[in-house]
């Protein structure tokens, strides 16, 4: 059993001009940085626009931005997607990085701290399951949910309460390190489709 710190990719799925994600992000990624079984990368789609035609022959600007984003994919044992809801669904950016790629999340586990209105982004949440399924991840079930998320978060970007917040995102934690470091052991053993 390999005690290196799981390899966590944090990802932030709106790239909106005056988005809410990196407040959110920011607070989530102290809490993982503070593990000492993970090791965080933030990707932020604000900061890494991939072209919106899917192409096999990616244009010179598309394959600068691939070779940023794709090696961080691949290197990741899991993923956390950061995401709000835009119209009972999750964001362009989002699904467009997602459908980049295709091996980096094979046999790999995700889990989500969405943000929204009433429904603090669920919907998004649920929307997302079936699209890593079709990619051979596996979503961890619990996930961290801001609603009305504006009105969570103070001045200084922490939750107005936080313990509710950061015993759930514990939780997410927990079982993905659970995850990351089951099929990181099977991913070794076997790699995932021979």
């Amino acid at each position: 059993m390999s005690t290196e710190p799981l390899r966590l990719a944090v990802i932030v799925g709106s790239s909106r001009a005056g988005r809410f994600g990196p407040v959110i992000s920011s607070w989530f990624t102290g809490i993982a940085r503070e593990r000492g079984d993970l090791d965080v990368d933030l990707i932020d789609l604000g900061e890494h626009a991939l072209p919106l035609e899917l192409s096999q022959d990616p244009s010179p600007e598309a394959r600068a931005v691939l070779a940023e984003v794709s090696p961080r994919l691949q290197a990741a044992d899991a993923f956390v997607v950061v995401t709000p809801e835009y119209n009972h669904s999750f964001p362009a950016p989002l699904k467009n990085l997602i459908d980049w790629h295709y091996t980096q999340w094979q046999a790999k586990p995700v889990g989500f701290v969405s943000y929204g209105g009433l429904s603090g982004g669920l919907r998004a949440v649920e929307q997302l399951r079936p699209v890593f399924a079709e990619l051979h991840a596996v979503t961890v079930r619990d996930c961290v949910s801001f609603h009305s998320a504006h009105e969570q978060f103070d001045a200084d970007g922490r939750p107005r309460d936080e313990t509710g917040p950061e015993r759930a995102a514990k939780v997410l934690l927990d079982q993905l390190t659970w995850w990351g470091t089951a099929l990181r052991e099977a991913r070794t053993r076997v790699p995932y489709g021979s």
